[in-house]
Parts: structure tokens; sequence; C-alpha cells
């Protein structure tokens, strides 16, 4: 069938170097994405080699710069791994949501569930899982490779928090940014075969270098009920769909409040927002984890509820199995 979209249809008149059918068609690129006069648009260039990349990128670009009203053409390349642990990135579209909390808690179940599981603190700018978890110490290096420090829930943690001083500011731009990562993932990670790797807030610099040299294999979204927390979320789905990353579902955090008094339940963010964007998205709600002030109290003292066995570690529990199920199906 034709393609009516006249910027799918000129990337779908380059030819896939590998089975010859157009870009479009074959699946190598995906539906371009126009704002004013700037076109983005993402490259599977998984099995070939540094020429045909180069050329593939500069065919597609000038392809698109070919159209009418397109000024500027941005080509994200990204590949399927081809060894190594896999990586599931937790994001979320803006900050404060919980995503570090739900990160280390999903680790810690899934070592408890039999896991061989490591975690990356890709939050370059506000490491914070060195304290979540207790374990600030320096790594060691080994033929220019980190070797993740050792928690004591039975996984390895990699953060920038444990290279650079308390308090220090990581005052980077994006290629550094992007080089730092490169050094966490790319570790000594043993006989991991998951890595949980918890993003920063947003869609810039980290998330593209994530996707662009090392392409997740699924991710997870993070948000509260509240719709300003959703707005910033959808556009977190918006950029792994771009890049063909499967979303595995959305985590609601923060979803209502017990009273330690009374009893009495309230939803000072709002309720069942994430789980209706879900629905809308034909994605599932993972989890629900409720605003609780014995999760805040626990992660703060490097203890997260997930190593227990009460009430506040089921929601990390039921995340952890929807991963796992995930893992058996991959």
């Amino acid at each position: 069938m034709p393609l009516t979209d006249p910027l799918a249809a000129a990337l779908d008149a380059v030819p896939d170097p590998a089975t010859g059918r157009g870009l479009v068609s074959s699946g190598r690129a995906g539906n371009p994405r126009q704002q004013g006069g700037r076109v983005d648009v993402v490259l599977d260039v998984s099995g070939l080699d540094a020429a045909q990349r180069a050329r593939l990128e500069e065919e597609a670009r000038r392809a698109l710069m070919a159209i009418r009203g397109v000024a500027e053409v941005r080509v994200l390349q990204t590949a399927e791994r081809a060894k190594g642990p896999r990586l599931l990135a937790v994001a979320s579209g803006k900050g404060g949501v919980g995503k570090s909390t739900v990160s280390a808690n999903l680790a810690v179940a899934l070592a408890r569930a039999g896991v061989r599981v490591g975690l990356v603190d890709a939050d370059i700018y506000g490491p914070s899982q060195p304290r979540l978890l207790a374990a600030p110490a320096k790594p060691e290096a080994e033929a220019q490779k980190l070797h993740p420090v050792p928690t004591r829930f039975g996984f390895g943690l990699l953060s920038m928090g444990q290279l650079v001083d308390p308090g220090q500011a990581i005052a980077w731009r994006g290629p550094m940014a992007g080089n730092a990562l490169a050094q966490l993932v790319d570790a000594h990670w043993g006989d991991a075969e998951l890595l949980v790797v918890d993003l920063p807030p947003g869609t810039g610099d980290v998330q593209l270098s994530m996707i662009q040299k090392h392409k997740p294999a699924a991710a997870i979204i993070v948000s509260t009920p509240q719709d300003l927390a959703l707005i910033d979320a959808t556009r977190a789905i918006d950029l792994f769909n771009k890049a063909s990353v499967p979303v595995l579902g959305l985590v609601e955090n923060m979803a209502g409040y017990a009273c330690p008094h009374c009893g009495e339940w309230s939803d000072p963010f709002g309720r069942g927002g994430a789980e209706a964007e879900a629905a809308t998205r034909g994605l599932p709600l993972l989890a629900r984890v409720p605003l609780a002030i014995g999760i805040r109290e626990a992660s703060d003292a490097g203890d997260p509820p997930a190593a227990g066995d009460g009430d506040a570690a089921a929601p990390f529990r039921s995340l952890a199995d929807h991963v796992r199920g995930w893992l058996a199906r991959d």
C-alpha cells in the first residue's frame, strides 16, 4: 500500500542495504516526526558496518531534505546490543515522581526472585541510588572497565554518585554525560542477565545517548496520577516508540495516601490517571505504589521496602513479576 505521508514516502524510496526494500517498509526506519522545519527520524542500523551506517544516514537525510518545508534533519541511529545483559530502562517525563525509588525497589525485588540483575544509575546530574541502596563506595576498575559496587541485596550498582564527592555539582555538557553513561553500562557485570537503568527525567541528551549506543530491550514509565506528570510521561512513551523500544507499561507512584491516625484514604495527586493513560495507549498498569511515609523513611535509610515482606513491598513484587514474565517470553 502506498505511503500517504510525504516524509515516510521519501524515506521509503531509500533502499534498505540488507533487504533492498524501502526503509519504512522494511522496518529499518520509523515514521519521521516533524516540528516546524525540523524532522527527526530513527534508523535501526543493526547488522550494518560503519560505512553502511554513514551512507544510509546520508541518503535518509538527503531524501528528507528534498521535501518542501524541511530545513533540518536529525537522524538517531540505534542498534541491538550484540551481547551482554539486556537493558530495562526506567524512565519518566519529569522529575519528582519517584522513578529512582521504583528502580531501586524493582532491582531488589528481582534479585529476591532469583533474577541475576544489576542497577545502573544513569541520572548523571542527580544520582540517588548510592543513598537508596546504602552503597556509596567507589568502584574499582580493571582493564579500563569499572566493577560494580556490591550491595547487600545481592546485586551490583554503578552510579556517578560513587565517582564524585558527596554534594559535588556535575556541570557537564551532553557529550560528557553520554561518555559517563557508557562507562557505567560497559562495565564488568559478570553473569548479570538484566540491567535496570534508572534514567534521568525528561527526553534529553542522556536518553538519546542511551538509545543510540545502548538500545534498551524495553522500558517502564513511572508517573504520578496528576495531569501534569502524565503529559510529560506521554513524551517519554513517544520517545521510546519512535526508537522502537517496547514499553512494558506504566507504574503509578504516589497513588493515594492512607492517614496513619484514622486510616482515611485520600488522593492528593488525583486518582487513576496513570491507569487511564495506560488503557488509552493499550499498555498495562504494572503497579500502583501508594504515597507512604514508610517508603520515604526506608528509602532515606538505604533500606528499600522491597527487601522486606510488609505491605510496602507488595507493589514492587508485582512489578518484578511483570518483568520476570517479560524475561521469560522474550
